[in-house]
């Protein structure tokens, strides 16, 4: 029986530290919410930071940054939170929320996982 004892202490433990390990990733999820500001684009436009190029190249892109994302969009294209300041790249999770904002600065409230957004809410800044 003495050594069923240190099998159950072990068993315990490790029962004990993979709930509060799941309990606390839980929690820290929902307490990491992050908000950046950015301009939601497509995928394509954003990794040359604007759409300057794609509108000029391409005058079926359309006259505007919400055109040009919306025909981008149709090419196979996401939509991304670009942010300038940093030069950064977001994946955002929710793609319909994001297209009502198409071509405008926005503030994204969400979760951040690498870079990736899990979208909370997005308001308009201009």
């Amino acid at each position: 029986m003495s050594t069923k004892r240190p099998f159950l202490r072990i068993a315990n433990l490790l029962a004990i530290t993979l709930m509060t390990g799941s309990m606390y990733a839980a929690q820290s999820d929902s307490n990491n919410i992050s908000t950046i500001t950015g301009e939601i684009m497509d995928s394509l436009c954003a990794k040359a930071g604007s759409h300057d190029q794609m509108m000029h190249d391409m005058k079926s892109m359309g006259p505007d940054k919400r055109s040009c994302a919306a025909q981008c969009i149709k090419l196979g294209a996401k939509y991304v939170l670009y942010d300038s300041a940093k030069q950064t790249i977001y994946q955002l999770d929710d793609q319909d929320k994001a297209a009502e904002f198409a071509g405008h600065t926005v503030q994204v409230s969400g979760t951040l996982q690498k870079m990736k957004i899990k979208v909370a809410r997005i308001s308009a800044l201009n």
